[in-house]
């Protein structure tokens, strides 16, 4: 799981694949299409590409002429289950810090 998270986060790490996987998740687009917004060579966005479906986020879809791209949610649901359990891990440790922030407040108070 480790392995597949650092691939997701490194995937969502560059501003060109996040707006890539936000402009899937209306619906599936042409290599073309999804290049079109970038300022860059077709085979530099194609590196983008590769680096989203080693993440498994996108699959290509060769259709005649056209290399179609869809969204895979899940590395999504993965990554929001962990960050999901890190969320409760921390909520955990400040709850206690924020208790142990009072009981000394009011071990102060009592000494006054």
């Amino acid at each position: 799981m480790t392995m597949h998270l650092n691939h997701f986060f490194a995937a969502l790490s560059d501003p060109t694949r996040r707006a890539v996987v936000e402009r899937l998740a209306s619906g599936p687009a042409s290599v073309s299409d999804l290049a079109a917004p970038h300022p860059m060579a077709l085979p530099t966005f194609m590196k983008h590409l590769a680096v989203l479906e080693k993440a498994g986020l996108v699959q290509t879809i060769k259709k005649g002429r056209v290399r179609m791209c869809h969204l895979d949610a899940t590395p999504l649901v993965t990554a929001q289950g962990w960050l999901a359990w890190q969320r409760r891990l921390w909520e955990t440790r400040l709850d206690h810090i924020d208790q142990l922030a009072l009981a000394l407040e009011k071990g102060t108070d009592d000494e006054r």
